[in-house]
């Protein structure tokens, strides 16, 4: 079982990202509604089970793995997870072991996220103003996460922000994150609204802001430069000349960047969805429960593999929201 994997489009699947909880401290209004349902615990898989489950992937050629949520944070015990997943750092097996997080409980773990190899941690975070923070967050408090940047970086952790682009939203604020990101010599990530989960009154049409429209804003500012650099994920950047910042976009509706795509997303139940946008997925839990060995596991991954689909099919383009997804971002990862 060495071969690596490789999706019917010949592309190398060695990025995996890993929801260990659909749990959140947060009820961001394009995440979750505010009165969700979580699954029972007995559902998700067990410390243990996600060890297993990632070292199989690892072994079979995964090189990074992203740890996601809900807020991976708030799972009890989390911290024996990113400790086990660090012996694959030392072995070489794994060249990165990150995370995806509201920042909202950094404080805690930043010095502990170090020792265990995390180098490098993504912050979801779409304004700096209190009150609208208050309001897209539903429960967050703005000062707890600026407390878990803070404590990020005196840990040594290199921090990128994630700001989804939402227009009548944070559109007044695009100058203003990116100064602060400068001045705290972070990276800036901004992405797309995507059509994901049943949320109400929230209407995705009316949020979409197209990351073509804030480039065509940041050229009458800036000096854009097109970089070549990729980080494993699906983000496009640029470098502001006039500051050396880099920028990058994460353009799912008005750049489709499924050609490349290396990575699938696992669940905290043991789903595998081989596509963010598509709802066809594979049940790793019970081959995972189903023997103690890793064999009927093993083949299991590699028949999902083989089905990956060549792309996703969102599109706004019409003023409808096509390819939307019934799921939340938060039951497949963020």
């Amino acid at each position: 079982m060495t071969a690596p994997l490789i999706d019917p489009f010949q592309r190398t699947i060695d990025y995996l990202r890993v929801s260990v909880t659909d749990r959140c401290d947060f009820r961001c209004v394009y995440c979750m509604s505010e009165d969700m349902t979580f699954l029972p615990k007995k559902d998700l898989l067990t410390l243990e089970e996600l060890d297993r489950m990632c070292s199989t992937f690892v072994r079979m050629g995964v090189k990074k793995l992203r740890i996601t949520g809900g807020e991976p944070l708030v799972r009890r015990n989390i911290m024996t997870f990113f400790k086990a997943m660090g012996r694959h750092l030392d072995s070489g097996d794994l060249q990165e072991l990150t995370l995806t997080t509201n920042g909202s409980q950094l404080h805690r773990f930043a010095d502990e996220l170090y020792a265990c190899g995390v180098r490098r941690v993504n912050i979801s975070l779409d304004t700096l103003d209190e009150k609208k923070f208050a309001d897209i967050t539903r429960w967050g408090r703005l000062e707890n996460v600026i407390r878990g940047i803070d404590a990020a970086q005196k840990a040594g952790l290199r921090v990128k922000i994630n700001a989804v682009a939402l227009k009548g939203f944070n559109e007044d604020e695009l100058l203003t994150i990116i100064k602060w990101c400068e001045e705290r010599d972070m990276d800036l990530t901004w992405i797309e609204v995507m059509p994901m989960g049943d949320l109400g009154n929230e209407d995705r049409l009316d949020q979409y802001w197209s990351l073509e429209d804030m480039r065509k804003t940041l050229r009458e500012t800036f000096t854009l430069t097109e970089l070549t650099e990729r980080t494993g994920g699906p983000a496009r950047y640029v470098r502001l000349e006039e500051t050396g910042q880099k920028i990058g976009f994460i353009t799912p509706l008005t750049h489709n960047f499924c050609e490349s795509c290396n990575r699938v997303r696992l669940t905290c139940t043991g789903e595998l969805y081989m596509c963010l946008g598509q709802e066809d997925m594979a049940d790793l839990r019970a081959p995972l429960r189903e023997s103690e060995g890793d064999a009927l596991l093993e083949d299991a991954i590699r028949n999902a593999i083989s089905h990956k689909p060549k792309g996703h099919d969102f599109d706004y383009s019409r003023q409808t929201v096509d390819g939307q997804m019934t799921r939340h971002m938060s039951h497949t990862g963020g």
